[in-house]
């Protein structure tokens, strides 16, 4: 249950970034090289709380 509500926060912390960094009047090639970085941390996210991705750990949430 922890790895979900950690997950959760990470992941509700990911999207204000993304979505500040969205909001930048960055150029085309830019804004692509942005995109892909930011989709490559979410999937290395989402497999490190379930442990997928051995030596990447997210620091617990203690709520």
């Amino acid at each position: 249950m922890d790895v979900i509500i950690s997950l959760i926060v990470y992941l509700v912390i990911f999207g204000l970034i993304w979505w500040l960094v969205g909001m930048l009047p960055l150029p085309a090639p830019v804004g692509q090289i942005v995109r892909v970085l930011f989709i490559i941390l979410l999937i290395v996210i989402i497999l490190s709380a379930f442990g997928i991705v051995p030596g990447i750990h997210l620091p617990r949430i203690h709520i």
